[in-house]
């Protein structure tokens, strides 16, 4: 039997189950070359499962709507996801499927990913038709589902006055589309590229150069841009005016999940009615924590930690939110 979800504010993740099969080398192979690993291992992802385990340790209550197949991957999922209070009632497991699988090459911190969705592409507008989405909810979607999934959670969103948050990763030019139906878009310098067609990726590390092209995606003035610059930190554009949130400078293992962690721990903010300095700068923070461990979901921090890092901050006078 289904259990029923209970009222109150949430945020709804639309989005893909993988299982991250991830191998550590000491550098990224070239075309047609064979280096050997140090170590590998198996850890639960996709940026639907990413998004919603880090919304829900920041203390949202979280559903994900998504697709797994029928297969040992699915089972390990399953379990996570079960153990980690995440609202299951809109994913289901697809007979003949298999799971989909991402696998992530990790060398001196930084990654490379090939994603193979299986079942997770299997998700279609239909499956929205029975979600209750309400005025206070927030919904977040990505592009490792089919466009018409991401358009039809965002048409029910609008329906009922629900805010939506679009995370344009993978990095696809015809998700310009979906661009207009976003209140907040959240994306990289490598994303921001693509979608503002920009050649010189490295230029957009400058959050000058990066304001200037987040505000040529800008579609109508009620959106929020929000680029992520990593130990830079983020610069956003906002109906109120442009605002810059400063880096953390941290150890860090791996890079995995890192924007999902961002994207998740925003969407809980703004879910918890913070004001959007605020939720970004949490955001932000929650994402230098998430990179200092191995892993994708699993390396999601939760919400102690994250007040717990923000009250050091604080005290360091390194987490200010300014004016860009």
């Amino acid at each position: 039997m289904e259990k029923s979800i209970p009222p109150g504010p949430r945020v709804w993740v639309v989005g893909s189950i993988h299982m991250d099969v991830i191998a550590s080398v000491e550098r990224q192979p070239r075309v047609g070359e064979t280096v050997m690993g140090s170590e590998s291992h198996l850890s639960p992802g996709g940026k639907g499962v990413n998004q919603a385990v880090a919304a829900r340790r920041s203390g949202a209550a979280t559903s994900l709507i998504a697709r797994l197949g029928q297969d040992a991957f699915a089972d390990q999922i399953w379990g996570f996801l079960g153990s980690e209070g995440i609202d299951l009632t809109q994913t289901r497991s697809l007979s003949g499927a298999s799971t989909g699988i991402a696998l992530v090459v990790v060398a001196e911190a930084n990654n490379s990913i090939v994603v193979v969705p299986g079942a997770s592409g299997r998700l279609d507008p239909a499956s929205l038709e029975s979600v209750e989405i309400g005025p206070d909810d927030v919904v977040v979607a990505q592009l490792e589902l089919p466009a018409a999934v991401t358009a039809a959670a965002f048409a029910r969103a609008r329906a009922v006055g629900a805010r939506t948050i679009l995370n344009p990763a993978p990095a696809l030019s015809a998700a310009a589309d979906l661009l207009d139906d976003a209140d907040v878009i959240v994306l990289n310098e490598t994303e921001l590229a693509v979608l503002s067609a920009l050649e010189d990726v490295a230029a957009l590390a400058d959050p000058s150069r990066a304001l200037a092209a987040a505000a040529s995606l800008r579609h109508h003035p009620g959106q929020t841009i929000v680029v992520t610059l990593g130990v830079a930190g983020a610069v956003c554009i906002t109906p109120g005016g442009p605002l810059r949130v400063a880096g953390h400078r941290v150890e860090v293992a791996d890079t995995t999940g890192a924007g999902d962690c961002f994207v998740g721990n925003l969407a809980a903010n703004l879910c918890a009615g913070k004001p959007i300095a605020e939720a970004l700068e949490l955001a932000n923070l929650a994402a230098s924590l998430s990179v200092q461990a191995v892993g994708a979901a699993v390396s999601m921090p939760d919400a102690t930690a994250i007040r717990a890092a923000a009250e050091s901050a604080r005290r360091e006078g390194s987490s200010d939110v300014a004016a860009g």
